[in-house]
């Protein structure tokens, strides 16, 4: 499950402050750095393993052991050529996904082009969204429709495909409602529940927290 991939979150400005402090509360091994002393200090209150360190200098991301993480997301879009650096200093210790944010557009095609997997806009995806996405197995996106209520994305599991929506009952095996079905970027919202599932359709759901937290098992 992802709860047992390890994180990195470099730079912890507002943002990735979000993002290193909900992956910890979501009880997943979050290792935040930033450069700035004073900074590090003050997450410290509420991310458990935080560093100073520089994460453009070599000699620093192996002594961070990045090369162990699966996850880092590089949280410093004022700064893009300590981006750059860090986005391929990453890559080449063999990190499987670097995230960065990204201050412009040209800038994302930058990070994408130097080996960042996924480039963002923090308008377009605040961090506690994207953490929540990160630690959520097999959910392609969560938007937070309330505090309490959120429209989840979800793939098909192994388990469920071929058989339908009426056979596995997942409304009451997980307490939600599923309002849409996604096949070859296709939305239905007239879901016939006698059809079975396949493995590239995607389910759209509406969950309470007790539902995610029955999903996430």
């Amino acid at each position: 499950m992802s709860l047992k991939k390890t994180y990195a979150v470099f730079g912890l400005g507002r943002y990735g402050t979000s993002v290193a402090r909900e992956l910890a509360a979501s009880g997943a091994e979050v290792l935040a750095v930033d450069i700035d002393e004073e900074r590090v200090n003050d997450a410290s209150a509420t991310i458990p393993y935080c560093k100073c360190a520089d994460v453009t200098d070599p000699e620093a991301i192996r002594q961070l052991g990045i090369s162990n993480m699966d996850v880092v997301i590089i949280s410093m879009a004022t700064n893009l050529e300590a981006s750059v650096m860090a986005t391929m200093l990453c890559k080449e210790a063999g990190v499987k996904t670097v995230i960065a944010k990204c201050s412009s557009q040209m800038n994302c095609k930058i990070l994408e082009k130097v080996g960042a997997d996924r480039a963002l806009f923090p308008e377009s995806e605040s961090g506690i969204r994207l953490a929540k996405n990160l630690v959520s197995s097999g959910f392609v996106d969560i938007l937070d429709i309330s505090k309490d209520v959120s429209m989840v994305e979800l793939e098909v599991r192994p388990e469920w495909e071929n058989k339908n929506l009426l056979t596995l009952n997942l409304r009451k095996k997980y307490s939600i409602n599923i309002v849409a079905v996604i096949e070859s970027d296709k939305v239905i919202v007239n879901i016939d529940p006698e059809k079975p599932l396949k493995k590239n359709m995607r389910l759209i759901v509406i969950a309470d927290t007790e539902g995610l937290k029955k999903l996430k098992k």
